[in-house]
């Protein structure tokens, strides 16, 4: 498996007219790899370093829902590296997702979620005693690594404005453990940039998500042993998580279905639909209107399928 084998995601313009604003979407959904999104740009960075370090396996952590273990447990089958992955209990069910991590030969050890942070060292010191050299990802693809695929999104987004002459004044994503916004938000403050970086919460409350977000921006520049920066206001948005992680409602569905007829683009319940939703809802409240903005598909077509005959039955 190539891993820089693909070029900038595309962006295209959208049917959406909602206010007057122009909407047009970033295709992570359309890399290369394992039904792309931003878990497969953050693994291509994180196997890069995995390789460059000398590990020989994977400990990584995620629900039966996670695209994040989907595409780490894709990657590390086609390396011949073993992936195991530690998975809290509560969020274990049948998904599209679970079904290929299993597929791809991922050892799957499940937990009470109080029980992840000991049961990750555990497994890191088990391996590590059979003579291995693990390598961990931390859930969602967080940390520098992580941050760092989205500040290179960011220059994408940048290289596609020049060559069209289209300026985005919102960026709109699903911000879950917060390195694709925070990557995004690093690269906004590096180029002096005036527009909005806007997450929708997909679980997390704003008191802690976007805390976790400011702390990505504030690790990656220490990384980079750039200048410090004044404290970014960061927009997480937590009006619309519903219920918490994965739970969703009827008109989530619909726009889950408008996309899809209107657009020939699939969303999900968990992460992209969700957001899309929440972020029509937020234009709507704070009457946003007569702007271009930009909304960054992060992937999940295979959770879009877990819920096909839902989206018939609001038919």
């Amino acid at each position: 498996m190539e891993l820089n084998n693909y070029h900038a995601t595309p962006i295209q313009s959208l049917s959406e007219n909602l206010n007057n604003n122009s909407f047009y979407i970033k295709r992570d959904d359309l890399l290369p790899i394992s039904f792309g999104g931003n878990k497969a740009r953050k693994a291509v960075l994180f196997f890069e370093d995995l390789i460059l370090k000398k590990s020989d396996c994977v400990v990584t952590y995620g629900s039966s829902s996670s695209n994040h273990c989907r595409v780490i447990a894709n990657i590390a089958a086609a390396k011949g590296i073993p992936c195991h992955i530690i998975s809290p209990i509560e969020s274990s069910h049948p998904t599209s997702n679970s079904k290929m991590i299993k597929l791809f030969g991922a050892f799957v050890t499940n937990c009470p979620v109080s029980q992840v942070s000991i049961m990750i060292e555990s497994k890191m010191d088990e391996l590590r005693a059979k003579g291995y050299k693990p390598y961990f990802i931390q859930g969602g693809g967080h940390g520098d690594i992580g941050t760092q695929s989205y500040v290179n999104a960011y220059e994408e987004i940048l290289k596609y404005e020049k060559s069209s002459g289209i300026y985005f004044d919102y960026i709109f994503l699903t911000t879950g453990t917060g390195t694709t916004q925070a990557g995004l938000v690093c690269g906004k403050i590096l180029h002096g940039d005036e527009r909005e970086v806007i997450g929708i919460s997909n679980a997390r409350k704003k008191s802690y998500g976007s805390r976790v977000v400011l702390e990505s921006v504030s690790s990656y520049f220490l990384s980079q042993d750039k200048e410090p920066f004044e404290s970014e206001d960061i927009a997480f948005i937590d009006d619309y998580v519903l219920d918490g992680y994965g739970s969703y409602n009827d008109k989530i569905l619909q726009t889950i279905r408008d996309v899809l007829i209107n657009d020939g683009i699939p969303m999900d319940t968990t992460y992209t639909g969700k957001a899309f939703w929440g972020m029509k809802e937020f234009i709507k409240k704070k009457h946003i209107t007569d702007k271009k903005i930009l909304f960054i598909h992060t992937g999940g077509t295979p959770l879009f399928f877990d819920k096909l005959e839902d989206l018939n039955d609001e038919q």
